[in-house]
């Protein structure tokens, strides 16, 4: 018996991946890792949902769950950006 899982996945991360990307140029100062630091702290506040088709799950949610996912995203990605650049390391002046 052969069993892919490959198509699993958390429906979240592409979100929250081209949420951090499309705001990146709001923080020129961010690396490449302050942003998957980024990345890493918003969908560790954001309850894991696990689908093999983003779509099947879109399909199946009301347009109040839709919402309370874009506030959802908004939430947690201005909190992961300010939390990373709180601890930034400083440059000296």
């Amino acid at each position: 018996m052969n069993f892919n899982f490959e198509q699993v996945h958390n429906y979240y991360e592409r979100l929250v991946f081209e949420e951090v990307v499309r705001r990146a140029q709001a923080f020129p100062d961010f690396s490449n890792d302050m942003l998957a630091d980024v990345a890493c702290v918003a969908l560790n506040r954001l309850p894991a949902r696990y689908v093999r088709h983003d779509v099947d799950m879109m399909f199946y949610l009301t347009e109040q769950e839709r919402h309370a996912i874009e506030l959802s995203l908004e939430e947690v990605l201005q909190f992961a950006f300010g939390f990373v650049q709180e601890r930034a390391p400083k440059s000296p002046r």
